[in-house]
């Protein structure tokens, strides 16, 4: 956790396009010209606690037996721009895989998806926005209006299940509250980047009084992604063109009763052509892609005052239309001359659908207040996906098209109860039981219906050093589902694999200064990773790179251990620093990938150190400027080869004034304009030989902007 102000700086976006442009324009209108009230808080003098809402009882992160990051919204707003993926890099041991136009493949401690091609969804990474699940879609986590991102790491066996194998990133945006909003923003920066926002809230008056608040926000946000496409003189074939809207509505109809309401669209309708034979940012595709996400979801959580004990149900439904494509020669036929037509395409379309809903009792009680607390609960998640792929060679099909059907039915039961044992010392201690069962069929006439009961769970034991520190001890196992893999050239020998199982053990200590300027958090870890999923692939036909088949097979073991730390320190009322840093042993053990021998070997996407450091001066007059520097070491892009990225270093900046009703900021990123690797293949593309050679999407370059902000409040 680092550092954050009390200053709250709401912003929200919304798209000039199709027909709410007049409607947007009209009101970011009003909002520039409406006057606003109220003088800037001062920054605080001590840091503030951050409460952990993804635990299955909010608490104090503090108090938590487990290693978490949260970003909250002054970091957010200090630290980022527009999406999650601007402050990746100021959490400990996570990592992303390219491959796509905004990050969706996550790994903690080195334990992720890498993509998802084919076959059943099978995420190692939950991944929640407002609790509706985006696990493995998580394109729409735009950050705009955000309060906080919660980070858990280590496997999540109790509270989340089979999602949750890794950890979890939990997204929540700002609650609404009685008290009138207004907020506008502009954004315009290099890349031909443009942004608009808005947000708005205030109270519902049921029956004559205030019982209840809503929130309305919205984002659209355009750039150019940083390619220029030589054979179609454009420089937007990779450009993003992203609108997200949320609404939210909190009543209190009843004594002792609250109803939280939801809802979320995104439209995020991004190009694809990252990839360049030469790996610049230059691509010469002749047919560009698309990385295309049209997203909706709602979630309802009702909450119940039982006397005793508390009643939370919360439900939530999300639907998910994508579309992935490629140009899978990265070429055209100028390019390739002699050898052409050498002209590949592929195309996948996904049809998403996922209803969930938990019920869960909780004690008032807790083992901080009278020595002991219990909750109880039950889950089901329904997932439904179907999936169509079509693999082009020079304007023909390839191969016939391939449809797919996927159900999924979770069931789980789960308890979790603690214990004040001697003094400040508590036990607890938590299970959860979980029947997955699947239908899957394609038009290759594939059929599977695997079904897996699987157990996780957690003890722990924490207790304090003194009335500003303390430590935690945890043991905890996590799963995940077995599967299969699907396609016309998945050998048969590879279609199924088993479930994985994951043991953590894992010791941490906090410690704050009695003045409250400072807080430091160091986690160690040791994971066990049993019938480890290990995804993938191969090169059927040297000469068709769409032959470059990826699947998921079960490698005898793996171990993860490492480090995580933090430190936030307020040197001064206006001066804070802070700082982050990962540390991870990954291998795999006893695994063979055809004659290769990768006992000992790192794990993919698991760099061996991630660190951040940040400085921030935040004067009481409304000046501010903000340094991040964030660094990761090489890792390896696949198991499938040793080819490995290159360490890296990223600069971030901003500066600015914020007056009473309006603030004006500049930024910069990755402002050392520093070249590096978000993703890596190794085979063979280029005729007449077709060497195997490694190819790499290139994260994003240098970029400044200047972001504006009108507020009435």
């Amino acid at each position: 956790m680092l550092a954050s102000s009390r200053k709250f700086c709401l912003y929200l976006s919304i798209d000039y396009k199709r027909n709410l442009r007049r409607l947007v324009g009209g009101l970011l209108l009003a909002c520039g010209a409406a006057p606003a009230s109220g003088a800037l808080p001062d920054p605080p003098l001590v840091l503030e606690e951050i409460v952990v809402t993804a635990s299955l009882r909010p608490a104090p992160a503090s108090e938590v037996p487990a290693s978490i990051t949260v970003l909250d919204a002054a970091l957010l707003r200090s630290a980022g721009l527009q999406h999650f993926a601007d402050v990746v890099g100021l959490v400990p041991n996570l990592n992303w895989s390219g491959g796509t136009s905004r990050p969706r493949y996550f790994q903690l401690r080195g334990i992720g998806e890498l993509e998802q091609y084919q076959g059943a969804p099978n995420p190692s990474v939950g991944f929640l926005i407002d609790d509706i699940d985006f696990s493995g879609v998580g394109m729409p986590a735009t950050s705009f209006d955000v309060d906080q991102i919660e980070v858990l790491r280590g496997p999540q066996g109790t509270r989340y299940g089979a999602n949750a194998l890794a950890g979890l990133i939990n997204i929540r945006t700002t609650d609404p509250h009685p008290e009138r909003e207004l907020r506008t923003e502009l954004t315009a920066g290099e890349d031909g980047m443009t942004g608009v926002a808005l947000v708005a809230g205030g109270a519902v008056e049921l029956a004559g009084d205030e019982s209840g608040a809503w929130r309305f926000s919205a984002q659209q946000a355009r750039s150019d992604g940083f390619r220029r496409n030589r054979y179609l003189g454009r420089d937007d074939t990779n450009a993003r063109d992203e609108l997200t809207l949320r609404g939210k509505l909190r009543l209190q109809p009843l004594a002792g009763w609250q109803v939280d309401l939801a809802a979320l669209y995104a439209d995020l309708d991004n190009g694809f052509d990252a990839f360049a034979p030469d790996n610049s940012f230059d691509t010469l595709s002749d047919r560009p892609g698309r990385d295309a996400q049209r997203a909706g979801g709602a979630s309802a959580k009702v909450a119940v005052d039982l006397d005793a004990a508390s009643l939370l149900s919360t439900t939530a439904l999300a639907s998910s239309d994508s579309v992935y494509s490629f140009d899978g020669d990265w070429g055209n036929d100028v390019y390739w001359g002699e050898f052409a037509p050498y002209d590949y395409f592929s195309h996948y379309t996904r049809d998403r659908g996922t209803l969930s809903q938990d019920l869960r009792v909780t004690s008032e009680a807790t083992a901080r207040d009278d020595g002991s607390g219990w909750l109880v609960g039950v889950y089901a998640l329904r997932l439904d996906e179907d999936n169509l792929q079509r693999d082009e060679f020079a304007g023909e099909l390839l191969r016939p098209l391939l449809e797919s059907e996927y159900e999924a039915l979770n069931l789980a039961a789960y308890g979790e109860a603690e214990w004040r044992v001697a003094g400040d010392l508590v036990l607890a201690a938590g299970l959860r039981v979980e029947r997955w069962s699947a239908d899957y069929d394609d038009s290759d006439g594939t059929e599977f219906s695997p079904s897996d009961t699987m157990l996780g769970g957690h003890v722990s034991l924490s207790g304090a050093f003194s009335a500003q520190s303390g430590w935690y001890a945890t043991a905890s196992r996590g799963y995940k589902a077995g599967g299969f893999n699907i396609g016309q050239l998945v050998p048969d020998e590879r279609r199924e694999f088993e479930p994985e199982y994951l043991w953590n053990l894992e010791a941490g200590a906090r410690h704050a200064s009695e003045d409250g300027t400072l807080s430091a958090e160091v986690a160690v870890f040791h994971m066990w990773r049993e019938s480890q999923q290990v995804a993938t692939s191969f090169q059927v036909d040297p000469g068709d790179p769409l032959s470059y088949i990826f699947y998921t097979d079960n490698a005898a073991r793996g171990r993860n251990a490492g480090l995580e730390g933090s430190v936030a320190w307020r040197i001064r009322p206006s001066v804070a620093l802070g700082g982050t840093l990962g540390l991870l042993h990954s291998e795999y053990v006893g695994y063979r990938y055809g004659d290769r021998d990768l006992d000992g070997r790192e794990q993919a996407h698991a760099p061996g150190y991630q660190y951040s450091l940040s400085a921030e001066w935040n004067a009481g007059r409304g000046w501010m400027a903000r340094a991040d520097l964030s660094g990761s070491d090489a890792f390896y892009f696949d198991a499938s080869h040793d080819q490995r990225s290159e360490p890296y270093a990223l600069v971030n900046l901003r500066a600015g004034y914020a007056g009473e009703r309006w603030s004006v900021h500049a930024w910069g990123r990755n402002v050392l304009d520093e070249r590096y690797a978000v993703r890596g293949f190794y085979f063979g593309l280029e005729p007449p030989d077709f060497a195997n050679e490694l190819y790499v999407q290139r994260g994003d370059p240098r970029q400044f902007g200047v972001t504006v902000q009108w507020s009435l409040r």
